[in-house]
């Protein structure tokens, strides 16, 4: 499927707020790249690279290493509209991808050299520069040898994330980025996310493709003790009116 077909095609939108979205026409200034930190069936990292009015995603296992030597699983997945790159909340349990959603990095990239990426992602090979805010310097992205189709399973399509050899390397620490776990948009990590009481929330029940304000209702206000007792006090203080005898008739 081209484009946003099967991103459509994962999700029903009359049930869902996530945004349907569409492919972008004309090229940015700079192409964009996000990472969402996302917490659904297991904690992994959605890397999204803004290529030909999509973002091109995978969903990478584990925090990325600034070790050349240790590759991570990066699964590819559908591709998503660019109104996703900018999403940080919950999706509800029970939907598509539920579970809560953080802005980890937001930058640029550019492929290496004058390499066509478009044509390196079919190659199966993507040398490209990251200038996030947390990730930087050169990247590969080399996809595996897809396994064989079993019944009933569709074939998914699994590359590797490596750090290439500059400036940003860091064989000493390389899991430096795990100790980042705060949102670069709004500084929470994902257990304030998730425990916002007035987050956004992608919730089946506004099928405006909005996301949703969850307000905490409003208390009836009850009197505290101390109200209570000075009530009483001030209802026992209150004077009687006495009764004037009534005259006799003679």
């Amino acid at each position: 499927m081209a484009g946003l077909d099967l991103y459509r095609a994962k999700r029903n939108f009359g049930i869902t707020a996530e945004p349907r979205g569409r492919v972008a026409r004309g090229k940015t200034k700079a192409a964009r790249v996000v990472i969402q930190r996302h917490d659904a069936t297991r904690l992994h990292y959605d890397l999204r690279l803004e290529l030909d009015g999509v973002y091109k995603s995978w969903a990478v296992t584990k925090t990325p290493s600034l070790d050349p030597a240790v590759k991570r699983l990066a699964v590819e997945v559908e591709d998503h509209p660019l109104d996703y790159g900018t999403f940080e909340g919950t999706i509800p349990q029970g939907q598509y991808g539920g579970g809560t959603v953080q802005l980890w990095d937001v930058g640029t990239w550019a492929p290496q050299g004058e390499s066509d990426p478009l044509k390196d992602l079919a190659k199966g090979h993507l040398k490209f520069q990251m200038n996030g805010e947390r990730m930087r310097g050169h990247w590969a992205l080399v996809r595996l040898r897809d396994d064989a189709a079993k019944p009933g399973r569709k074939t998914r399509h699994n590359w590797l994330l490596i750090k290439e050899n500059d400036g940003e390397t860091n064989r000493k620490d390389p899991d430096a980025l795990q100790r980042e776990v705060t949102s670069v948009k709004t500084g929470r990590t994902l257990e304030q996310i998730a425990g916002a009481k007035h987050g956004k929330v992608w919730n089946s029940n506004r099928p405006d493709g909005k996301a949703e304000s969850k307000a905490t209702p409003k208390k009836t206000a009850t009197p505290t003790r101390a109200k209570k007792k000075t009530q009483l006090t001030k209802a026992a203080k209150k004077p009687t009116t006495k009764k004037k005898p009534a005259k006799r008739s003679r």
